[in-house]
This record gives C-alpha cells, sequence and structure tokens, in this order.
C-alpha cells in the first residue's frame, strides 16, 4: 500500500488590514512622486528649524546686535530690523510660532469640523438640517472682518488667535465629512453591524471613523496652510500678539517703521518668502494626500487639479 502523497502546507500570509491599504498610497505618492517629495522635503526643514530653532539662531532676539536697518553682511546674513536686531534670528523663532499656532488651529478647526460632519453625516433628518445651518452660517461670515472685530473684543494673544481661526476654518471640514460619512453609512458592512445590533457609538467609532481618517489626516495639512496664512495677515494687520515673534508681525513691523522706504528688503522680503514656502509645503503635502486617497480629483477636465499651478500628474514618475 502506498503512502499517501504529502500535502503543501496551507499558506500562512493574509490580507493586509484595512488601514495598511489606505496607508500604502499615500505613502506611495510621497515618496515616488516630485510633487510629494518637494513638499515632504519642504515640511522637514520647516520643522527641523522649528524644534532647532533655539540652538539654530545666530544672535537671538532680545538684544540689538548693530545699527538699525543694518544690510546683510557676513555676520548678519540677513540683516538687522529697525531695532538693530538680527533678522535671521527672529525668522527661525517665527518658524516655531507661527508651526505652533498652524498646528494647534488646524487640530481644533478638524475637530470641530469632524465632530459636526460626523453628527450631521450619521444621525440625519433634523439634527443634520440644524448643523448644516449653522455651518452655512459660518461660511458666510467674512473671515477678515470677523477675526477684527474678534481680536478688538477678546484681545491680543496666541490663544485668541488660534481660537479665531478655528471658528472661522471649521465649515469645509464638516461638509467634507458629513458627505463621506453619508456615503459609508449606506455600505453592506455598516448595514450588516447595525442589523447584528451594535451600537451608534460602536459603529462610529470602529467603522465611520476608520473610513473618514485619511480624509482628516489630509484636512489637517491642508488646513494648516490656511491658519499659518491666515495667522500671517491677522497679525500684518497689528491683531496678533504683539509679545510672540510671527512671520506676519515681522513684516507689519517692518511696514510701520518705514523699511520700503528705507531700502531695507531684508526685512520685508524673508518673512514673506518663509509664509509662502510654509502654505506651499503644507498644500503640496495635502494635494498629495489627498490625490491618493481619491485618484478621482484629477480625473475631470474641470478638476482643480487640472488648472493647478504644479499638477501632480505632471510630475508622476514612472515607476
Amino acid at each position: 500500500m502506498s503512502a499517501p502523497a504529502p500535502t503543501e502546507p496551507a499558506s500562512t500570509t493574509t490580507a493586509p488590514p484595512p488601514s495598511a491599504r489606505r496607508r500604502r498610497p499615500v505613502r506611495d505618492a510621497l515618496l515616488h512622486t516630485l510633487y510629494g517629495r518637494i513638499g515632504l522635503v519642504l515640511l522637514g526643514l520647516l520643522l527641523i528649524v522649528s524644534v532647532l530653532g533655539p540652538l539654530l539662531e545666530p544672535h537671538g532676539t532680545n538684544n540689538a546686535v548693530g545699527d538699525p536697518f543694518e544690510a546683510p553682511s557676513t555676520s548678519f546674513p540677513l540683516g538687522l530690523d529697525d531695532g538693530g536686531v538680527d533678522m535671521l534670528s527672529q525668522l527661525i523663532a517665527g518658524a516655531r510660532v507661527s508651526l505652533i499656532v498652524g498646528l494647534t488651529a488646524a487640530a481644533v478647526a478638524v475637530l470641530i469640523g469632524g465632530a459636526v460632519g460626523m453628527i450631521s453625516g450619521y444621525v440625519g433628518g433634523r439634527t443634520e438640517g440644524i448643523l448644516m445651518r449653522i455651518t452655512d452660517y459660518f461660511l458666510t461670515l467674512p473671515d477678515v472682518p470677523l477675526m477684527i472685530v474678534a481680536a478688538a473684543l477678546f484681545g491680543r494673544n496666541l490663544t485668541n488667535v488660534v481660537i479665531i481661526i478655528a471658528a472661522i476654518y471649521w465649515t469645509s471640514t464638516a461638509r467634507m465629512v458629513r458627505a463621506e460619512v453619508k456615503s459609508l453609512r449606506e455600505r453592506p458592512h455598516i448595514q450588516r453591524v447595525r442589523s447584528l445590533g451594535a451600537s451608534h457609538g460602536r459603529i462610529l467609532r470602529h467603522h465611520i471613523l476608520p473610513g473618514i481618517a485619511p480624509l482628516l489626516a489630509a484636512n489637517v495639512v491642508l488646513m494648516i496652510s490656511t491658519a499659518i496664512f491666515a495667522e500671517s495677515y491677522v497679525s500684518f494687520l497689528g491683531l496678533g500678539d504683539p509679545n510672540a515673534i510671527t512671520w506676519g508681525g515681522l513684516i507689519e513691523a517692518a511696514s510701520t517703521s518705514s523699511a520700503v522706504l528705507r531700502g531695507a528688503w531684508w526685512a520685508i522680503i524673508p518673512p514673506g518668502l518663509c509664509i509662502t514656502l510654509a502654505v506651499v509645503a503644507c498644500s503640496m503635502v495635502g494635494q498629495t494626500i489627498e490625490d491618493a486617497l481619491n485618484p478621482r480629483l484629477g480625473a475631470g477636465h474641470l478638476s482643480v487639479r487640472t488648472f493647478g499651478v504644479l499638477p501632480l500628474s505632471r510630475f508622476k514618475e514612472k515607476r
């Protein structure tokens, strides 16, 4: 009697979880497209300068080290401001404050918008109508006049600036999350879980929230650029914290001290370039994540990606 043929061992490989499948296209888009790489490099430099700021400041920001509006030199690569303080040191200090304000305001705005969007999209009905009417009301409010009034009423400090920015810019997140949640709640696996008796809280925590987490992550990065820009023009209008060094505050101080009339370009152009690079870096990373999670964003001929200055598809690399 012949021995039975040996059977092949069953495969032990398992399919990656959905969260891993969602992370993979994001990672590939950030690392294998020129658009994503440029954004990551710029954002990484901003983070490094912000974290290591006190170690990188060559002359400090508290004491005058030369004459007012002294031109750039080997000792002061970016010159001095109207008080004789090193501009390079102030730019490094401003990076830290601007990034903290941007991150905090973006996190608060996405938290508020995400909560409103999840509740309105999942519950629906009258609750959805009330929350969306509130969202529409905030959308109609003009940004700059509201910031001016709020800063005049509540005072000029970084906490109030963060609250004002978050209170204005949470609406876009709310509408985006609401649309995604309304789509998720009708999918078969959510319907099966509901039919098995799962509570609404469990469905939201374990099924809806993981589904919108990548969208929230991309929205946080995009919101950082909006918050940094908003903080800059709030400070430029003289409504920022007078005790904090920010890029917008540096431009406002240079403007009030007649730096343009004196030809002191180094007091205005470098802070403006820093704001531009920070906004561009966050926008590039955020749009790359969005495109990786939802390729349909760039598919239509009327898509905003088609008319972008640097469309992602133009920089796709062959792999």
